[in-house]
């Protein structure tokens, strides 16, 4: 072989050389650990982990809190409880809790100390409706799908995806992640989860929702899912509705709903949901006192205001709230039982609502007229 040649073959093979060991470095500068690889380590600096619901958890916030409990355990073995405060609210969680037996507890106080790492999820950290804020608990991440500003916050571990449908979806990517099987009960759990959080006016699907989607779909059971959407209703809860429609007011395009008695709480909520689903209503605000607390139901429209941004203003200094873009909840606590202090709550909370709404303070009507309602009884 000359030695021109000679010499352009080694050139070629060392240049190959070269670039064959760039690519690898650039790989491995590009490559880095999984977003369920990063939270493992956060929590592997701790002896137990405690994951942390919103108040009343709703199918998301149980979904994702057992996800977090499957993956803590089968990957570091540490001990991990699921907590939130309040209440199982719709018939249909309660349902599904019974059929699903998901590994979560509803407690009133928390401890705390420097060996326990708390994991938000399915929640902001600056919402009121869960055990943290009121015990001024910060904790060492936050797993969420809520539009918040905990982007800033300075904590060890952060997953917050605004354009995910649900943070049961985000916790599924975890398990996948880990090649952790989800089971038949977790896997339906995750699925009820995001069906019940795309309902009214939350309908985005990211590439992501729509991936786990279709992974939970084999390990799901469509019969339990199924059982679960119609859960049993009680006599109570019929008389519960018939008397919200009757005592709903409209205030132009804003409906008000405050039940006198509620015999279950899901009722706030149904109602609400049913209410914004009105042609000339965009924004509604139901209310019951159910015990000695005041449940909020909020809904506004695909076009309307952030619900929970309206909510929270509505409830500033009286209790608290959280929530989606056009679905929230919130709770006054400690209601004083009798008419005159109902009275003056009720009417507080209806002026803040029609002037967050930015409705002048005007005489309401029915959405079912009076003389329909007396017409009916005499039938």
């Amino acid at each position: 072989m000359s030695g021109s040649v000679f010499d352009s073959c080694v050139l070629s093979s060392v240049a190959a050389f070269h670039i064959c060991i760039s690519s690898i470095m650039t790989n491995n500068q590009v490559s880095s650990p999984s977003t369920s690889s990063r939270l493992l380590e956060v929590l592997d600096a701790y002896e137990r982990v405690l994951v942390v619901m919103h108040d009343n958890p709703d199918p998301d916030a149980i979904a994702s809190g057992w996800a977090i409990e499957v993956l803590v355990h089968e990957r570091l073995q540490k001990p991990v409880r699921v907590i939130a405060g309040g209440a199982i609210v719709r018939a249909e969680n309660r349902y599904m809790v019974e059929l699903l037996h998901p590994p979560i507890e509803l407690v009133d106080d928390i401890f705390v100390d420097g060996q326990t790492a708390t994991i938000l999820v399915d929640c902001g950290l600056e919402a009121t409706n869960h055990l943290l804020t009121r015990h001024n608990i910060k904790p060492v991440g936050i797993i969420d799908h809520h539009v918040t500003g905990n982007g800033s916050l300075a904590m060890p571990f952060t997953d917050i995806r605004p354009n995910v449908a649900a943070s049961a979806m985000i916790t599924a990517s975890y398990l996948q992640e880990q090649g952790i099987d989800p089971g038949a009960k977790l896997a339906t759990a995750m699925l009820y989860a995001v069906r019940t959080e795309t309902c009214g006016h939350e309908t985005h699907f990211s590439q992501l929702d729509r991936t786990m989607l279709t992974w939970l779909t084999e390990f799901g059971e469509p019969e339990l899912l199924a059982e679960i959407q119609n859960a049993p209703l009680t006599r109570d809860y019929f008389a519960d509705l018939l008397l919200a429609l009757q005592s709903t007011f409209l205030y132009g395009d804003v409906a008000i709903c405050f039940l006198p008695r509620a015999a279950g709480v899901e009722i706030v909520g149904e109602v609400a949901d049913m209410l914004v689903r009105c042609d000339d209503i965009r924004s509604v605000l139901c209310a019951a006192i159910v015990g000695d607390d005041l449940l909020i139901s909020a809904r506004t429209s695909r076009d309307s205001d952030s619900a929970v941004l309206l909510l929270q203003k509505t409830l500033h200094g009286l209790g608290g709230a959280g929530g989606h873009s056009h679905r929230a909840g919130g709770k006054v606590s400690g209601i004083k039982h009798g008419a005159r202090a109902t009275d003056n709550l009720y009417d507080q909370l209806h002026s803040r609502w029609l002037s967050v709404c930015d409705v002048t303070r005007q005489r309401g009507s029915r959405l079912i007229a009076k003389h329909e309602i007396v017409q009916n009884l005499h039938r």
